[in-house]
């Protein structure tokens, strides 16, 4: 298991970036900003990383000079596949929800060959091809058992998969099945593949 540690309250002060440079095609954004993608994507909504007020990822050397951030409501209209893996933290099985993170990254116009860096809130990093994403049937999941994922805790977001039912992971130790999916997601950089 990796051992990770949660930053605290006023750390996380620079993951809500302020929606700037949005394009008149573009919605603004109706909540908190959860998730940032940012590199090679079709569309964005934001302009670079601000030094002064986007400290998390200042923190963990994120840059960009365009990205695109996603509300909470802009993750719900997107179709939410279930999916019920037994989680290393339990070893239970839980019921998670959210749109497949390929859908997500598409609604941002990130290309089938790109390659993606997810990040989370303690700085732990996946790299992990699109392709693979997909194979996966990775989720972007919001929910656990019913209820929102929570800051502090999993959430807001976890990109996950069904480790139980996938060849590359089932037969391997539950503590060993979850390296590729970051809870508390909350950045995507996207290269080309």
């Amino acid at each position: 298991m990796n051992k990770r540690h949660f930053l605290g309250t006023a750390a996380l002060a620079g993951l809500l970036p302020v929606a700037s440079g949005t394009s008149a095609a573009e919605p603004t954004l109706k909540g908190p900003g959860l998730l940032t993608v940012s590199g090679a994507i079709g569309k964005s909504n934001r302009g670079p990383v601000d030094p002064a007020l986007d400290q998390l990822m200042v923190k963990h050397k994120v840059t960009f000079d365009k990205a695109f951030v996603i509300d909470a409501e802009a993750l719900h209209r997107l179709p939410a596949v279930k999916i019920k893996p037994t989680l290393e933290y339990d070893a239970k099985a839980h019921t998670l929800s959210g749109p497949l993170l390929t859908s997500v990254l598409e609604l941002v116009g990130v290309a089938p060959d790109a390659m993606l860096g997810m990040r989370a809130v303690d700085g732990y990093v996946v790299p992990l091809k699109m392709a693979d994403a997909r194979t996966y049937r990775m989720i972007v999941a919001t929910e656990m058992d019913g209820a929102p994922l929570v800051l502090g805790g999993l959430g807001p977001q976890w990109a996950i998969y069904e480790a139980d039912t996938l060849a590359a992971f089932k037969d391997k130790p539950l503590k060993e099945r979850f390296a590729l999916c970051p809870w508390g997601l909350y950045s995507i950089e996207v290269s080309r593949g």
